[in-house]
């Protein structure tokens, strides 16, 4: 606000847009009721800038709202319901690698696609028509507009910086900058190339909650910085990961009830949906899933996390030299010794697919902490019966296997031979402790209907954001192109 308003009148223009915020936010929940418990969630909270949203609170510049509402109220609805969106998706928990201005277009991207199916277009016939030229322009390369799938085409498709301005003047609706805030202790789920260095600092003096104190005149001597630096405050990182989880929540009964209860409303918004499927669909890291098929085995090596070093300094000190303690020498380390790898080499299964894959396996396997010097490996290639058994004992022939691999087979799907062929090798003691078997596939065939006597994991790549069934007793991982090819 203007600084030569006083605190009285700073009240009333923010009570006034308070109100239009909640007449808004009204007309919302009339017309989209599933959004009730998420327009509900977020607290007002008025300071000097446009608006922004960081999932717990939504902040807001009196003026900005009063500009907006003099276009239209539907303006300020359209706007409100731009932030709601942002938090069902989650927008706001990015990880600190992400490029910014990539994530932050993709996004709004997202959100006006969804806006527009929702019948939210852009007052502004000008605007609204150039969006849906570059929304059909995306349409045509990319099929499901989420902001990651629209993240990954810029990354492989670089844009200009006129061309990216342009396209962020045109999308954007809100402030994202507090999305960035250094709040967490860990990396989020959300990756992408690193982002632009010199924001850092921005990151680190950017607070979250303006002070309600009633002296405030909004003359902090901090002309043409960010005006969040001294408006906000940070928030705990419990209090950040519960909050989270209250987004998950309602987003997961925002897809259950257009799936079910809201079948009209939901037709209509296809894409809506589609985002939803794909957030609420659990991300997996391929490298921890792997380590489900561990076993302990001693390796020669210092046990550092035994070794004391105050009494082995004593004895150094007291006995002219002599260490008193030692060191252990070996530990128990959980690495890879044993598991079978099936490959569906059916028909619908792509060559380069299971390169990727198994290439993505192998890099895992041989780094020193996940792999012994000596394995028992079983690669098998099964389409509707099994058509090649490589074994594996080192990382150098699992390298040569990756070299020469030839697929075979391409066939129907059937599941049962494999684990038929796994089962007999058992009983030839061809497996000391066999520890699991993943099985790569479309997901498209029988499965056994006995639990076998091992972990058993259905591994599936795919894009589409299906979901797929399996057996009560089998793990089920879900995982896309980009996590096996390096890309995240």
């Amino acid at each position: 606000m203007p600084k030569e308003l006083s605190p009285e009148k700073r009240k009333r223009a923010d009570d006034l847009a308070l109100k239009i915020l909640n007449h808004s936010r009204n007309m919302l929940i009339m017309d989209l009721r599933f959004l009730e418990k998420a327009v509900g969630l977020l607290t007002p909270v008025p300071y000097d800038g446009t608006i922004c949203v960081d999932g717990r609170y939504y902040y807001f510049d009196s003026r900005y709202i009063f500009m907006r509402f003099q276009q239209s109220d539907k303006s300020v609805v359209r706007c409100y319901l731009h932030m709601i969106l942002h938090c069902v998706f989650r927008h706001f928990v990015v990880s600190p690698a992400i490029d910014r201005r990539y994530w932050d277009l993709s996004c709004d991207i997202a959100v006006e696609v969804m806006l527009g199916e929702l019948g939210y277009i852009d007052p502004e016939p000008r605007r609204a028509s150039q969006q849906s030229v570059e929304i059909g322009k995306l349409k045509s390369q990319i099929k499901y507009l989420t902001a990651e799938k629209i993240l990954d085409y810029f990354q492989m498709n670089p844009l200009t910086e006129k061309r990216l301005s342009a396209l962020e003047e045109l999308f954007a609706e809100d402030d994202h900058r507090i999305w960035y805030v250094t709040r967490r202790k860990s990396d989020r789920h959300k990756g992408g190339k690193k982002g632009n260095d010199s924001d850092d600092d921005e990151t680190e003096t950017i607070i979250v909650r303006r002070e309600q104190n009633e002296g405030d005149s909004g003359d902090d001597g901090n002309d043409g910085q960010n005006p969040l630096e001294n408006k906000l405050r940070y928030s705990e990182d419990d209090d950040n990961d519960e909050m989270e989880e209250q987004w998950k929540s309602i987003s997961r009964r925002i897809q259950t009830d257009l799936e079910t209860l809201s079948q009209k409303r939901g037709s209509k918004a296809g894409n809506l949906v589609q985002n939803l499927q794909a957030v609420n669909r659990e991300k997996y890291d391929y490298s921890e899933f792997l380590r489900k098929f561990a076993v302990y085995g001693e390796i020669m090596k210092t046990d550092e996390d035994s070794f004391d070093y105050n009494f082995y300094c004593y004895g150094l000190d007291q006995y002219e030299n002599v260490a008193i303690i030692e060191p252990l020498e070996y530990s128990d380390v959980k690495r890879v010794r044993e598991f079978v790898i099936a490959i569906d080499t059916s028909g619908s299964v792509q060559g380069k697919t299971v390169q990727m894959f198994l290439q993505k396996t192998y890099n895992i396997l041989k780094q020193q902490e996940s792999f012994f010097s000596k394995v028992n490996i079983h690669i098998i290639q099964c389409d509707a019966a099994v058509q090649e058994d490589a074994k594996i004992t080192t990382t150098d022939e699992f390298d040569e296997y990756l070299k020469t691999l030839e697929l075979r087979g391409f066939g129907g799907t059937d599941f049962r031979p494999v684990f038929r062929y796994v089962n007999k090798m058992i009983e030839n003691r061809e497996f000391e402790d066999l520890r699991g078997l993943i099985y790569f596939t479309d997901g498209c065939g029988t499965y056994p209907e006995k639990q076998p006597p091992y972990n058993t994991a259905f591994v599936f790549l795919d894009d589409e954001y299906n979901n797929y069934e399996v057996p009560v007793w089998a793990m089920k991982l879900i995982l896309e192109t980009r996590d096996i090819n390096g890309n995240r």
